[in-house]
């Protein structure tokens, strides 16, 4: 009988982050880390992601997108779920523990991302307007805010709700988009909780795994 085929996920070809492990592909490379499962994956570039046999898989032209058999998906979140779903280790077997950090997971992408992604909209397509210093100062004051209470939830606990989960994961996963800005310094509590999230095994698995994609392509001699 053959091996089960793999998992396949694509990734950028060139990632815009440099290495630094801010795409999503990210999210569904740790994720499989953590579940132990070994996985595949295809490079795509950014032409190939907009031709339609990419776009059979993922109808917005993006990445990640994941394959398992006849099964194929798209949207980080989505998959992150599948793979916690799937496997031990990311979802705790307390039906109400699990509801919670499934709740997470949906707060990571619904109520943290949205604004943290604004900042980076401002930053980079809204530079030359007239109103950017405003509109930069009030999407800071409403990423703090988010930050602020987010904080205060976590207190002094090392994850959100127990162990480590899924909605860590994703919740971690969305913060480190923030570490260019300095803004995740203002939290110390925070700071911390992404720096145990980036120390976990699985983590520097999928870190040093992305990040050689762009080793790869650097020029030699």
């Amino acid at each position: 009988m053959p091996p089960p085929l793999l998992p396949v996920i694509t990734a950028f070809e060139r990632s815009p982050d440099r290495g630094k492990g801010l795409a999503r592909d990210m999210r569904v490379r740790w994720a499989l880390e953590e579940a132990g499962q070994p996985y595949e994956v295809r490079l795509v570039s950014f032409s190939a992601m907009k031709e339609p046999a990419h776009r059979a898989i993922h109808p917005f032209g993006q990445i990640p997108t994941y394959e398992e058999g006849t099964l194929a998906l798209f949207e980080s979140g989505a998959i992150v779920f599948h793979i916690a779903e799937s496997h031990t280790g990311l979802l705790p077997d307390d039906a109400h523990a699990r509801a919670r950090a499934i709740t997470w997971m949906f707060a990571a992408l619904n109520t943290v991302e949205p604004t943290i992604l604004d900042l980076q909209t401002v930053k980079f397509l809204e530079r030359d307007k007239p109103w950017y210093e405003e509109r930069l100062l009030m999407v800071l004051d409403r990423i703090r805010g988010r930050l602020g209470e987010l904080s205060d939830r976590l207190g002094s606990a090392d994850w959100l709700d127990g162990a480590f989960s899924v909605g860590d994961l994703m919740m971690i996963a969305v913060l480190l988009r923030l570490k260019p800005s300095g803004l995740l310094d203002e939290f110390p509590k925070l700071f911390a909780y992404v720096a145990r999230g980036e120390a976990r095994p699985a983590y520097q698995r999928a870190f040093a795994a992305q990040l050689a994609v762009f080793n790869a392509q650097l020029p030699t001699g």
